[in-house]
């Protein structure tokens, strides 16, 4: 356990923490809702400051990122804990911190974890599985040092962190999937103990930083995949962030406290899918699930396939370029 960054001290042993959108204010003996940022004696302190649960080396498609580095690989790494307590978490055996506070994983140091990077000839570097505001002291580090080996910097994230994170990592991050889970604030509240509205206002900031941005959205079925609400979500993304932002539509598998709620079918994506293109988005794709046109990319001039994807097998023109017509693709390319 080592003292943490982006806090204050809040009157006789009370710290404010300004890591993220629920700015926590924690009683001395106290924890964060994430878990791992604990009040000691009017200091705060976290336990995962040196903590890896999860490494490997994945297709960037993995996080998802379908327009940022195609086809190469990157190198991903977790840690333990979360300031959301989604019902459905797919990762909830690491993003929960067990009732005794004992986290499990190897300590090492972003020395370690940067040159294990570079030996596996990954192209960038993700900070995924958990969410990564929680574990900031290991991500700024690793950062700051993939940037001297010209690494580029992803997280994968639910996009709740304050403005001092940006402040603090605005710079050093390059890319980004977020995860839009909802686009009503009652599902946030009750289904992650969270809110919408910071996350909308972060995937602005996002956009304004120059980060590449792509959004996830799990469609649970009879939860969050109300038409109205999906093209409400569309169209947010199209006239707030852009037609070119990516939204990837993945299918829920029973996970968590909801293991017995039934799985998203192809069909019901496939009705999701058509709500982003009706509304104008120009890149939707289908994940966790086969479908057979919701993976791949289309160029929205001529609607040729730009990069065929089958399982993790990827053709793509490296230059970015459609084949057919030659439009220049968003994204970023090799």
């Amino acid at each position: 356990m080592s003292e943490t960054i982006l806090w204050e001290k809040s009157g006789s042993l009370f710290v404010n923490c300004q890591l993220c959108a629920h700015g926590c204010r924690i009683k001395n003996g106290g924890k964060g809702r994430c878990g791992v940022r604990v009040n000691r004696n009017g200091k705060l302190f976290s336990v995962v400051t040196d903590l890896v649960s999860s490494i490997q080396l994945d297709p960037v498609e993995k996080k998802p990122l379908y327009h940022f580095l195609p086809g190469t690989k990157t190198f991903s790494i977790g840690s333990v804990g979360c300031n959301f307590r989604c019902t459905f978490c797919q990762n909830h055996h690491i993003s929960v911190i067990p009732e005794d506070g004992i986290v499990k994983g190897k300590r090492t140091n972003s020395d370690a974890i940067i040159d294990l990077a570079c030996r596996s000839a990954a192209k960038s570097i993700a900070l995924t599985y958990n969410e990564p505001t929680v574990f900031v002291e290991l991500l700024k580090e690793c950062a700051e040092q993939a940037h001297v080996h010209q690494l580029p910097v992803i997280i994968v994230s639910n996009g709740f962190m304050s403005n001092a994170f940006f402040n603090l990592l605005g710079r050093h991050i390059q890319a980004a999937n977020i995860d839009l889970k909802a686009f009503n604030n009652k599902f946030y509240e009750e289904y992650c103990g969270g809110k919408l509205q910071p996350v909308l206002d972060n995937l602005k900031r996002i956009k304004e930083l120059g980060w590449w941005l792509e959004i996830t959205t799990l469609v649970i079925p009879g939860v969050n995949d109300d038409p109205k609400e999906l093209a409400a979500a569309a169209r947010f993304i199209k006239e707030e962030l852009g037609a070119d932002v990516p939204w990837h539509l993945t299918a829920f598998h029973g996970a968590h406290k909801m293991s017995g709620h039934p799985a998203t079918t192809a069909d019901q994506l496939g009705v999701a899918w058509n709500i982003g293109k009706e509304v104008g988005l120009h890149f939707v794709y289908i994940g966790n699930v086969v479908h057979p046109v919701g993976t791949n990319t289309y160029c929205p001039s001529c609607g040729a396939v730009v990069c065929e994807r089958r399982t993790w097998k990827i053709s793509y023109p490296k230059n970015g370029l459609c084949p057919e017509c030659g439009m220049q693709i968003p994204g970023v390319w090799q």
